[in-house]
């Protein structure tokens, strides 16, 4: 579909479109320069993989961060080797859109990616991230270690507790096995592709209330 064309389109369409629709994806870029400043590391590094709901607003929260030295959109929790993301699309291959993110654990901890992840999705809709649905979308804390899982599992504990949702959490927190990066079109897709229908109606506001949230945080 042509950018007029989608643009054209109303917004109840819109919203009803999955955030990595291949046949708008693959517009002409709109090249930004990233200035976020230069970090310092220590050198000691982790990782840590979620899924949260559409990888391009995902892979930008995560990046914005200090202390996070990389986040990178692909696939994860399925079976399928090496999985495209029209086959990711079809809910055949079992993966979620994914963020697996390298961290300097001494500049920001796991605890405060948990508290990124759980705060910037809803996670008591099972296979469903506003406006994209489908089980590629589901809430998953993908644990890398018995620390990770501990960790996941009391502060969804605690989310428990707090009664923060009137609706049961869904998150999944299930081991690590395989991450499989996305297409390199969705690379900093965000950043590449501002104006882009998707990006300026969904994605900017969610980034947005993202920097709102954790301004302290941020680079």
């Amino acid at each position: 579909m042509k950018i007029s064309n989608f643009l054209a389109l109303t917004g109840l369409i819109l919203f009803h479109t999955a955030c990595a629709n291949s046949s708008t994806s693959k517009i002409s870029s709109e090249d930004q320069s990233n200035t976020r400043p230069v970090q310092t590391y220590s050198g000691k590094t982790e990782k840590a993989t979620f899924a949260l709901g559409c990888f391009w607003h995902s892979e930008e929260m995560f990046s914005e961060l200090k202390g996070v030295i990389n986040a990178v959109p692909g696939y994860c929790g399925g079976t399928a080797p090496n999985p495209s993301y029209e086959e990711v699309c079809t809910g055949s291959t079992g993966h979620a859109e994914s963020v697996d993110i390298t961290y300097d654990p001494t500049i920001i901890t796991y605890r405060q990616l948990l508290e990124v992840f759980f705060t910037e999705h809803d996670p008591t809709t099972p296979n469903y991230a506003a406006p994209d649905e489908g089980t590629q979308y589901r809430s998953v804390v993908f644990y890398r270690n018995e620390d990770q899982k501990d960790m996941a599992e009391k502060y969804l504990a605690e989310l428990t507790a707090s009664k923060k949702y009137s609706n049961p959490i869904i998150t999944q927190v299930v081991p690590f096995k395989q991450f499989y990066q996305a297409e390199d079109y969705h690379l900093h897709y965000y950043q590449k592709h501002p104006n882009q229908g998707y990006i300026a109606s969904v994605t900017r506001p969610e980034i947005e209330k993202f920097r709102k949230d954790f301004k302290p945080l941020l680079k």
